[in-house]
């Protein structure tokens, strides 16, 4: 009998130790599409996570930390010449600095979950160009997959063409600072 009551707290002890480790997300199942405005309109398309986890633990999220490809940035609402001439901008130095900067990243420093179910308000280091800023914002988790609206601004990040915020009489040329990123994890 104490053999028996010895192998299950070995094994509640075991699963309970499993549990608390962070799990790698499924990188090709997860998206994050981004948007883009500017006074004549906007532009909108996608990056790929280069790796992740998600600490999850009896169904409620404690932590995360994600790094993002930023070579695969892709422009969607764009095609031939346009699409090719947009992503190479927003991958050189004007924008991203892909070549000196391939990979940004998120990291979660405080997760509380709210008063719903599966909703979370989250506290995270976001770094881009090798700039960290705080952001906040709100997740849900529901079924394997967590997902989450965060909105920035690139000028944080000294990402300045075009930005009213640096540069005057831009006129129609002028492209907001801030961006969205709408993010699904699957775990």
């Amino acid at each position: 009998m104490k053999l028996g009551l010895f192998s299950l707290m070995l094994t509640f002890f075991a699963f309970v130790a499993q549990a608390a480790v962070p799990g790698p997300i499924n990188v090709p199942g997860s998206t994050i599409l981004w948007k883009g405005y500017k006074v004549t309109g906007m532009h909108e398309g996608t990056v790929k996570f280069k790796s992740g986890t998600l600490d999850v633990q009896n169904g409620v999220i404690k932590g995360g930390d994600f790094m993002i490809d930023m070579a695969s940035i892709n422009c969607t609402d764009l095609s031939g010449k346009g699409k090719e001439s947009l992503e190479g901008h927003l991958k050189s130095d004007d924008f991203f600095g892909v070549a000196n900067f391939p990979t940004a990243s998120i990291k979660f420093k405080k997760v509380v979950p709210t008063n719903l179910t599966g909703d979370y308000r989250i506290t995270a280091d976001v770094t881009i160009k090798n700039t960290t800023k705080e952001v906040k914002f709100n997740a849900n988790a529901k079924d394997g997959v967590a997902t989450a609206s965060i909105k920035l601004d690139r000028s944080d990040f000294d990402v300045r063409y075009g930005s009213g915020s640096f540069f005057d009489n831009l006129g129609d040329k002028t492209i907001y600072d801030e961006f969205d990123l709408n993010i699904s994890v699957k775990y």
